[in-house]
């Protein structure tokens, strides 16, 4: 068996003992991956992230600078989040009192983006590619592909598996349109 580490990571990175580190991840300037903590293959964390314990992120999970990933988040596959986008753990935290029991799991499921500078409250789930834009404070569930803007974070569209936003016609039903058919009633 060899020795020889099968990730990047850059010589002001800090890996604690005991996480999990898939194949061709690559873990940049400044950043922090504590232990227990489990990452898939083929993740980039930027410069200054922090990865604490427990966390899981799944494989191709795109991390960008500044940002924390506290315990009891998880990512699935090919999630992306943004620069300095926030995850919080706990409901009512206080600087003298020890919460750790109360920490909330918040899921991030496959394929979601999360926006620059976005806020995530724990204790909820981000649906299958969805997409959460840059500046948001999100405070409930999203549901899979939807679109989610504003504080608080209120869903405006959906989103495909590629990023873009879809647009649907919308269909008014009328006596004459052919799905109908010629004095159809509603």
């Amino acid at each position: 068996m060899s020795n020889e580490k099968s990730y990047f990571a850059h010589s002001t990175a800090v890996i604690d003992e005991g996480c999990s580190i898939g194949a061709g991840v690559k873990i940049w300037h400044f950043s922090h991956v504590m232990t227990r903590s489990v990452i898939g293959e083929n993740c980039n964390l930027g410069q200054n992230v922090v990865v604490s314990p427990e966390v899981v992120l799944g494989s191709n999970v795109k991390v960008q600078n500044n940002v924390s990933i506290y315990t009891g988040v998880i990512c699935e596959d090919d999630v992306f989040l943004g620069p300095s986008m926030v995850f919080t753990n706990v409901m009512n935290p206080r600087s003298a009192i020890v919460r750790k029991e109360q920490y909330r799991k918040t899921l991030v499921k496959r394929g979601a983006s999360i926006g620059a500078n976005a806020t995530i409250i724990c204790g909820i789930t981000i649906g299958d590619f969805a997409f959460v834009g840059a500046g948001s404070v999100v405070s409930k569930d999203v549901k899979p592909y939807s679109l989610v803007v504003g504080n608080p974070a209120r869903h405006t569209g959906w989103m495909s598996e590629y990023g873009h936003r879809l647009q649907f016609d919308e269909i008014i039903p009328d006596s004459h349109h052919p799905i109908y058919g010629q004095g159809a009633t509603l």
